[in-house]
């Protein structure tokens, strides 16, 4: 098995770049921005994880009526410097580790540690991943090479159990352009938030949607954010799995006083069709969403719109986040023709005088969804609620504690079950360098 995120110098479409740049960070490795600029950051993740599946026994769950796992986790994000020079060498590592704390054969596989139905005894008792990322600065452009957690529009990279999932390839950051930020990138494998293999890269197969283990040989993107003043930003965003989908994504981002407060704007389209030799059969989707948020004294109060038109639903990567302001704890609401609907309410409670606490809650309805092999109109909510409290002093200062609740229930039980939800994590954050 291959290492993962080995930097393989030897790679067709990256090979000669990959070798001049080690080379050329060899040679420069002594020079003082590399040291005096480097910064190391661990996390300690402490995860309680329960989801009860409210219809019990069905065939597509393995027969499981609950996932219920407790873990430990620390992610160790190491970056250095740059070498001084018209051009800059560095070299970052990621280092996870991931302990099991409390689980069972027959309530594994919740998505915080490795599990496989042919192991007696469950999840693995613990799991590691190590990644190592080469990088060029020339003026204000940033190549990078190596593992990645990509957090762009068209893939962000999946952080929601206990260890985040990790893309290799290429990468290009460049703002020579004031006000305009451009960037491309070919990701050719990634390691999934709860294993430690490197993996060929893949549509994601939700609910059945497209066939699961549908692999690509590279994902291809590139994308400009252009910030046309203080309150507006724009954005277009392209990207390719080969022979699987092509992806368009345009997006608005703005912002306005307003009566003592701010009103935000956050508008995103998403149009998706079949690639090449459409190897995960044909895609027609065109996702449309939106998020109005106005921000006063504390109080938010947002409500979201989204609707999918076309035959299918909306694909994205495995590992990844779908860009859709509807894609909350449990679901992504992004299924063919679906349409959906979000109201959300948070409170910071500094304003009463209790520094670190937030309260956030959320409901959000779909209908309208086309669901394969029958004539059902398909229907699904969701209800969220999240508590969390950050220490302010004393021994356990910035120490953070949130409290994730989510109800969800749908009548096409043949591709989803209703579940309710329950995450508890503790975590702290703390710079080493």
């Amino acid at each position: 098995m291959r290492p993962p995120f080995s930097l393989i110098l030897a790679r067709q479409s990256l090979g000669f770049g990959a070798v001049v740049l080690c080379a050329g960070f060899a040679g420069s490795i002594q020079a003082s921005g590399f040291i005096e600029d480097s910064k190391a950051n661990l996390e300690s993740r402490t995860i309680y994880f329960n989801r009860d599946f409210r219809d019990g026994h069905t065939s597509n769950e393995q027969g499981a009526s609950k996932r219920e796992e407790s873990a430990q986790g620390f992610i160790l994000n190491v970056q250095s410097g740059y070498t001084e020079g018209t051009v800059g060498f560095g070299v970052d590592a990621l280092g996870m580790l991931g302990i099991k704390l409390d689980s069972s054969p027959d309530s594994s596989n919740s998505g915080l540690l490795p599990s496989s139905g042919s192991n007696p005894r469950g999840s693995a008792d613990e799991y590691s991943k190590l990644g190592l990322t080469a990088k060029v600065r020339v003026s204000r452009s940033v190549l990078k090479y190596g593992a990645l957690l990509p957090d762009v529009p068209l893939l962000k990279y999946n952080d929601g159990r206990l260890l985040p999932t990790m893309f290799n390839g290429a990468m290009l950051t460049s703002k020579e352009v004031n006000d305009l930020t451009f960037m491309a990138a070919r990701l050719d494998k990634y390691t999934a938030r709860d294993s430690t293999d490197a993996q060929d890269i893949r549509v994601h197969c939700k609910n059945k949607r497209y066939a699961c283990n549908i692999t690509a040989d590279h994902f291809d993107m590139y994308g400009f954010d252009y910030k046309l003043n203080d309150r507006l930003t724009a954005q277009y965003h392209y990207a390719e799995l080969e022979d699987i989908y092509r992806q368009h994504f345009v997006g608005l981002l703005g912002n306005q006083p307003l009566g003592g407060g701010v009103l935000k704007a956050d508008l995103r389209l998403l149009k998706s069709a079949d690639s090449g030799a459409a190897k995960a059969g044909s895609i027609d989707n065109r996702a449309l969403s939106g998020m109005l948020a106005y921000a006063i004294s504390g109080h938010t109060f947002s409500a979201g719109w989204q609707r999918m038109n076309g035959d299918n639903s909306m694909p994205y990567l495995d590992g990844t986040n779908p860009y859709l302001v509807n894609y909350v704890q449990v679901n992504d609401f992004a299924a063919a023709q679906e349409r959906s609907w979000q109201l959300r309410y948070d409170y910071d409670f500094k304003g009463i005088g209790l520094n670190g606490l937030t309260f956030m809650t959320r409901y959000v309805n779909g209908d309208h969804i086309k669901v394969p092999g029958s004539d059902q109109e398909g229907k699904e909510w969701e209800r969220d609620s999240e508590l969390k409290y950050v220490v302010q002093g004393g021994t356990f200062k910035d120490v953070s504690l949130r409290l994730r609740n989510a109800t969800y229930r749908t009548n096409y039980a043949q591709f989803a079950r209703d579940v309710d939800e329950t995450r508890l994590i503790v975590s702290y954050n703390f710079s080493i360098l």
